[in-house]
């Protein structure tokens, strides 16, 4: 599996904020994205999601078991979770929207995804008592349950203490182990072995 892109350009309200990217990314490895605010962070991880088109250049995923946005799992830098309804059905439900699930042997089962982000004894309260921290650990837990092999992590160590981090990281490190990708945007730093960087800056 191998994810190009080839002098990508992303135009917003009418402002381009990046042009000409070019990366490849293979099965295993990892890109950290970074950058000021504004400099299209965010809008290259939707991009190679497809939840917003390019306005030039081209974007690839190579040998991969479905097209480019069935493989990715995107995690927003808003978590989505929805108050009113229990921790457990939150992720049951974002299991339920995201369809058949890829590599179904490595799925974890939501019990078991909450758990490893120590929400394991939350499951059944409403979202909207949870901490900022949980909230996120919540919306990562989705990782585990309904996994994809392109991780597309915007800003995912926020509100998350040192334990949690641990955590992520370790859950990383066995996606990449396993042949995934991560592509993760942050302003701070990430434990990924080897991660290569690629710096964004706000277009003139």
């Amino acid at each position: 599996m191998r994810l190009r892109t080839e002098q990508l350009c992303c135009v917003r309200g009418g402002r381009a904020l990046f042009r000409d990217l070019s990366f490849e990314l293979a099965a295993g490895e990892a890109l950290i994205v970074t950058g000021p605010n504004g400099a299209g962070k965010t809008s290259l991880l939707r991009i190679i999601a497809g939840l917003l088109s390019p306005a030039g250049g081209q974007i690839a995923l190579k040998d991969g078991e479905l097209p480019l946005g069935e493989s990715c799992h995107f995690v927003s830098h808003h978590d989505g979770v929805k108050g009113a309804l229990t921790v457990m059905e939150n992720l049951s439900f974002s299991c339920a929207l995201l369809g058949g699930i890829i590599r179904k042997e490595q799925a974890a089962a939501p019990a078991a995804a909450l758990s490893r982000l120590g929400l394991g004894a939350l499951g059944d309260l409403p979202a909207y008592v949870l901490s900022a921290g949980q909230k996120r650990r919540l919306a990562l837990s989705r990782l585990l349950a309904a996994p994809r092999p392109i991780w597309l992590l915007d800003e995912p160590t926020a509100s998350l203490d040192r334990a949690g981090q641990e955590v992520l990281a370790g859950m990383m490190g066995e996606h990449r182990a396993r042949g995934g990708m991560v592509i993760a945007a942050t302003h701070l730093a990430l434990d990924l072995d080897d991660a290569r960087t690629l710096t964004l800056s706000v277009a003139a």
